[in-house]
């Protein structure tokens, strides 16, 4: 099976443009909430801070997933949305076979889902691989589920034969 989420990065660019119109809207009419706190420099920096927040807040939260379990291997791709063309600052890859895989959770946070698979590697350690699932729709997040539980089944009856 084969799934990513490269539809909603019109819809991250679009987030980040009313971010920056909104920016540009309060340092317009900045003068119209002085009244706020009573000090124009604290209300200055409560909107400073609470943009830059909702600023890296969408940075962290848009990333783009890509899920491949066709053939031997599963590859798992998570990288930036934006720039991820030009940079590939923050691309995170892993490949496995399936026998691999000892088992898998889906994590649903307030602003965040993330996906956590337990595989096994060469040497019989174990270790633990995150990945941001959360501008995955709910229908493919479905399709992944199945898809990882098929294979910790299989994986599961090979063991116990």
């Amino acid at each position: 099976m084969r799934t990513n989420n490269g539809k909603v990065r019109s819809i991250i660019i679009s987030v980040y443009f009313i971010l920056i119109v909104l920016a540009i809207i309060l340092s317009t009419v900045f003068s119209a909430f002085k009244n706020v706190t009573g000090n124009p420099m604290l209300t200055f920096f409560i909107f400073l801070f609470g943009f830059i927040a909702l600023f890296f807040l969408v940075h962290w939260i848009s990333k783009y997933f890509e899920y491949d379990s066709d053939g031997m291997q599963v590859v798992i791709v998570n990288k930036g949305l934006l720039l991820s063309d030009y940079l590939n600052y923050r691309e995170y890859k892993v490949e496995f076979e399936k026998h691999n895989l000892i088992s898998y959770k889906f994590r649903n946070f307030l602003i965040y889902k993330g996906l956590r698979l337990r595989i096994k590697n060469n040497n019989g350690n174990v270790k633990y691989v995150y990945f941001n699932v959360t501008l995955v729709s709910r229908k493919k997040r479905k399709y992944i589920r199945q898809s990882l539980r098929k294979m910790v089944r299989n994986n599961r009856k090979k063991d116990n034969s």
